[in-house]
């Protein structure tokens, strides 16, 4: 099926670019203003609907695959099951792993094409707190270049415990160098999209029964077919004089304190559009109400 998406998606993306008839024109100066009253939800549906995962079954866990697999990395995950620990759910515990400039952790994906929106509700817990208390314990959703392992390409936002839990990251490691950014997020079920329109890629969060925030936008010269999915890593500091050798790092698995538990309610894949004029980089032209918009499902 995966292959079947990423064609036919690459396809539809040229056509989503030609934006809404309805919307005001292009400055002649610039990039156009999208106002909020034009700016439309992400579609539901189609080929890329088909890779929604709700996880209400044990078998929703063979639409997935496993990087560990597909590009003969190690096997960094402890426990993972869907519908049985956590009922309705993903349920994921990862080894000592990272995800940080050369390193690797557990990856989950679906590989799609073109412009695509990623939406999950997600928990992060300590295996004995509410939080993890080993730093750079995180999970979340990450969209990567494929074998990009020589120079790792991704972007990612993840939750839980950096330097102090209660965390949303947001990385974008291009060539092996990551850049992240932390955010202040309150404890128990959060709400995260990852997306890409066009050649800038969006992250936004949401707490429980919170509001829409915009994490970060990103340019990007990745290429379009992505392998879009669901991370989970923990336990930095067991890595010890690792820390600076990727290579020696990724060639084992470290022996440490893991202490992580990864909840997945769903991951959703919708369409998103954008006029030709709006710039998503600009916020003069895509202001984050009109980002949160154009982003975020009808609804959620």
């Amino acid at each position: 099926m995966r292959a079947k998406v990423a064609g036919v998606l690459a396809v539809v993306s040229v056509l989503s670019g030609c934006g809404s008839g309805t919307a005001a024109p292009p400055s002649p100066t610039g990039p156009g203003v999208l106002t909020l009253e034009n700016a439309t939800p992400p579609a539901k549906g189609g080929e890329v609907g088909e890779a929604t995962t709700e996880f209400d079954d044990a078998a929703d866990l063979s639409m997935w695959t496993k990087l560990s697999e597909t590009e003969k990395d190690i096997d960094r995950i402890a426990k993972l099951d869907v519908d049985k620990t956590a009922k309705g759910a993903l349920y994921m515990e990862p080894k000592t792993s990272a995800w940080f400039d050369g390193f690797r952790g557990p990856f989950l994906y679906q590989e799609l094409a073109g412009d695509i929106v990623m939406h999950a509700r997600v928990k992060v817990e300590g295996k004995e707190d509410d939080q993890p208390k080993r730093k750079f314990s995180l999970g979340g959703l990450m969209a990567r270049q494929p074998g990009s392992y020589a120079k790792p390409n991704w972007v990612s936002i993840t939750t839980g415990t950096i330097e102090k839990p209660g965390q949303v990251e947001v990385k974008y490691t291009k060539d092996g160098s990551s850049k992240p950014q932390e955010l202040a997020v309150k404890d128990g079920w959060v709400e995260l999209v990852l997306a890409r329109v066009g050649r800038v890629f969006v992250a936004l969060y949401k707490e429980e029964k919170g509001k829409w925030k915009v994490g970060q936008r990103w340019p990007s010269t990745l290429p379009d077919v992505l392998q879009w999915g669901i991370t989970g890593y923990t336990d930095w500091d067991s890595y010890s004089t690792l820390k600076k050798d990727a290579d020696k790092g990724n060639a084992k698995q470290i022996t440490g304190q893991p202490d992580l538990k990864l909840t997945i309610d769903y991951v959703r894949f919708l369409r998103p559009e954008l006029p030709d004029y709006a710039d998503p980089l600009n916020n003069a032209s895509v202001t984050d109400e009109v980002l949160i918009k154009a982003m975020t499902p009808a609804g959620a």
